[in-house]
């Protein structure tokens, strides 16, 4: 029998307050429990507790809160976030955090549900996406290269009376069948994160809330975050320096995750998929690609590295074309983890193979 996330997610947080009230037991109660009396621990400055939902949000909020804070990520490594789902302990997690960042425009389908039911009326959220120009998904289409972005206001209420916001976007669930995919963008591309340009507003935002969550370290933050942002402007120098006098200005890409990305450096993304990377596109948009690489002399097909890469060989094999990987950064591989990779170094890679591929 299959549930819906409304569903499965009402019956989590059912279960959320009996996981939140089994956890260990305090230091002082396991100081009573050894010795039979109660004797005051010492403990240092507490440090922030933020939980963070993906992965950029973990990079970009990790580089801004130094170590003022403990940051924790949601979604586990390895794991495509888009249907990724809170479980009773993530949820009792939120609970006891000072603060919660996440991407927002649709990109955490829970986010809603999940903070709805919280208690923690001090808990600070963080929509790292608040104020910027959303692109509407269907601007991804290859067939529309004049792309738009569209302005919305985000007025999702904070329990800590801080500004809030609220995504009031309609979404067209008989569409979204067509599409093949049952994730909720609410019908915009949530991937601002692949722009540099954009990821300094994501950090600009998560310093704002750091800084009201714990004021007094507010000027050490400022630091943490220009100092970071130094890296992503020169990341973005570096982009529009390559794609300047680049042969060609269009590329495809498995998904629809690198428009933000496109539109900064005036490139064209063709995606083979929509916005969920989990989409199956259908005959009719398999056939309209592979036209585009035949007409244009496309030569690489971009995958991504957590999830299948299935229907970009496909596609190259029937244009003669090869693979190559455009890493969405949703999410980092354990290998990467391993090899000391982040967000600088894994963007780096994206300008490496897309000037290779806009140059042949």
């Amino acid at each position: 029998m299959k549930f819906s996330k409304k569903a499965t997610l009402g019956l989590l947080f059912s279960l959320t307050l009996i996981v939140a009230g089994c956890g260990q037991k305090s230091a002082s109660d396991a100081n009573t429990a050894s010795t039979g009396t109660s004797v005051p621990v010492e403990t240092e400055t507490a440090k922030l507790n933020v939980q963070v939902s993906f992965y950029p949000m973990y990079e970009f909020t990790k580089n801004v809160a130094g170590d003022l804070a403990d940051v924790h990520t949601l979604v586990p490594a390895g794991m495509e976030p888009h249907d990724w789902e809170p479980t009773p302990q993530d949820i009792a997690s939120i609970e006891k955090a000072d603060v919660l960042v996440y991407n927002g425009a649709g990109m955490e389908s829970w986010i809603d549900q999940v903070t709805g039911s919280l208690s923690n009326a001090s808990l600070i959220q963080v929509e790292a996406s608040k104020g910027i120009n959303l692109l509407e998904g269907g601007e991804h289409e290859h067939h529309q290269e004049d792309s738009e972005a569209t302005e919305h206001d985000h007025d999702h209420e904070h329990a800590n009376e801080a500004t809030t916001e609220e995504h009031d976007h309609d979404h067209d669930a008989e569409a979204e069948a067509e599409a093949g995919h049952d994730h909720d963008h609410g019908g915009l591309d949530p991937h601002v994160w692949l722009s540099p340009a954009l990821a300094v507003k994501e950090v600009r935002n998560i310093e704002a809330g750091l800084a009201q969550a714990a004021p007094e370290h507010a000027e050490q933050f400022k630091q943490n975050a220009d100092a970071y942002i130094a890296q992503l402007e020169s990341l973005d120098q570096d982009f529009k320096a390559a794609v300047t006098d680049s042969k060609r200005k269009d590329f495809i890409t498995q998904h629809a995750a690198f428009g933000y990305l496109a539109k900064e450096y005036g490139l064209q993304q063709v995606p083979i998929a929509g916005l969920s990377p989990e989409q199956e596109p259908s005959a009719a948009q398999m056939a309209s690609v592979i036209d585009f690489a035949k007409e244009h002399q496309v030569k690489t097909i971009f995958f991504e590295t957590l999830v299948s890469s299935k229907v970009s060989e496909t596609i190259a094999s029937e244009v003669g074309a090869k693979t190559a990987v455009l890493n969405p950064i949703e999410g980092l591989t354990e290998e990467e983890i391993a090899a000391g990779m982040d967000y600088i170094s894994v963007m780096r890679q994206n300008l490496e193979a897309l000037k290779l591929a806009l140059n042949e």
